[in-house]
């Protein structure tokens, strides 16, 4: 393996993660809740479906706001990266019921394990994780030597 020094960006990387862990901490002061995405999701589709949306469910309606705007303040910054995907539409479906499936399995989802649980020291946010980047590695194996 090596590094693709000339793309390797340690700041913004660093920048990045200083952002993400002060948006967790952030929402956790402010709410008592953990900022994983899969359950920052779920909640206000639970109070849509109970056709209704109390004062709860505007935090997790402005995180997702906040993700949603975020790559375009970067923009301000500097370019978006190029994004490419190497396989087609129906591969795409599958790979996101089944991350969708795994999510509902693990309680929760990578950045809710990942960046909350990991820093909270949580077994079981150590487990999924290690679960996920297992599952993770063994598919772009089999996928990219294998078949």
């Amino acid at each position: 393996m090596t590094l693709d020094w000339n793309h390797f960006t340690p700041w913004t990387s660093l920048a990045g993660g200083l952002l993400i862990g002060l948006a967790t901490a952030l929402y956790l002061l402010g709410t008592g809740r953990i900022a994983g995405i899969a359950g920052i999701l779920a909640s206000p589709l639970r109070a849509l479906l109970a056709l209704g949306t109390t004062a709860p469910q505007r935090v997790p309606l402005l995180f997702i706001a906040g993700l949603l705007v975020a790559p375009h303040l970067w923009q301000v910054f500097a370019p978006m990266p190029l994004a490419t995907v190497d396989v087609g539409s129906t591969a795409l479906a599958v790979a996101g019921l089944l991350v969708g499936v795994g999510v509902r399995m693990a309680n929760g989802c990578t950045s809710g394990h990942g960046v909350c649980g990991l820093s909270r020291f949580s077994l079981r946010s150590l487990v999924n994780v290690l679960a996920f980047m297992g599952a993770g590695a063994l598919t772009v194996f089999v996928l990219r030597h294998a078949l």
